[in-house]
């Protein structure tokens, strides 16, 4: 059987975790690359502010060919669209046909992926798609993986909240209408071991932050949409063994 060439868009948090799991179990893929957007101004990746030195740990312990893509500190969708063309064209000169995906229910997020692959010649892959989000993540936790809390949205949660290992009493705890998996962008995680890791990433807890954006004004003017005027988020740095 002739495998699809695939790249995996990696978040290098649990859903994209589980996602690839899968991905690497099916045998119409191969996965040949893990792409992944970072923040350039501060080194981290987009929207988890995971330090990237931990991203490249976490990337070596995949094992899998890892390549980056620098965006400016708040980009508009034209310098982000831009971003991934030039991407985009590189791995199709290179045989890729596919690309996966972590997401799980955002309808227009995925419309929106696949048209933009679509004008490519892309097929777009979603293998956790329409999973109920609290099975997933205990089937995450079951399968041995390991997460933690990096960054949070302060409408629902506060300081003490990031740099919390998630764990089976996890769900329990959380406030009503929060998605288990965090989908909405409540909370985002960086998974450190697991089935598909070679090897755990170690690191250490660092200093808790807040920040306060100022959201989009419109749908087409920045990657990053909120609701309200401001948004806040609690961040937790997390500190490399190697530093």
């Amino acid at each position: 059987m002739n495998k699809h060439k695939t790249y995996f868009n990696w978040s290098s948090g649990k859903d994209s975790a589980l996602a690839l799991y899968y991905l690497l179990q099916d045998e119409h893929y191969s996965v040949g690359e893990l792409i992944t957007t970072v923040n350039g101004h501060y080194n981290r990746v987009s929207m988890h502010g995971l330090r990237k030195e931990l991203l490249i740990d976490q990337t070596k312990a995949l094992n899998i060919p890892a390549s980056l893509i620098e965006l400016p500190e708040m980009p508009s969708m034209n310098i982000y669209e831009q971003k991934m063309l030039e991407t985009v064209t590189k791995l199709k000169n290179d045989g890729y046909t596919h690309s996966a995906f972590g997401d799980i229910f955002l309808e227009d997020l995925r419309v929106y992926r696949e048209e933009q692959l679509d004008k490519q010649g892309f097929k777009a892959v979603f293998p956790i798609w329409k999973r109920d989000t609290k099975e997933l993540l205990n089937t995450f936790l079951d399968l041995g993986f390991k997460t933690i809390i990096v960054c949070a949205n302060s409408k629902y949660f506060g300081k003490e909240f990031v740099g919390t290992i998630i764990d089976k009493h996890f769900i329990d705890n959380l406030p009503e209408g929060v998605d288990p998996c965090g989908e909405n962008g409540e909370f985002h995680t960086f998974c450190f071991d697991g089935p598909i890791f070679k090897n755990p990433i170690a690191f250490s807890i660092g200093e808790k932050v807040y920040r306060e954006y100022n959201a989009p004004k419109s749908n087409n003017d920045s990657i990053c949409k909120s609701d309200s005027e401001k948004y806040g988020v609690w961040y937790c740095d997390l500190i490399p063994e190697s530093l």
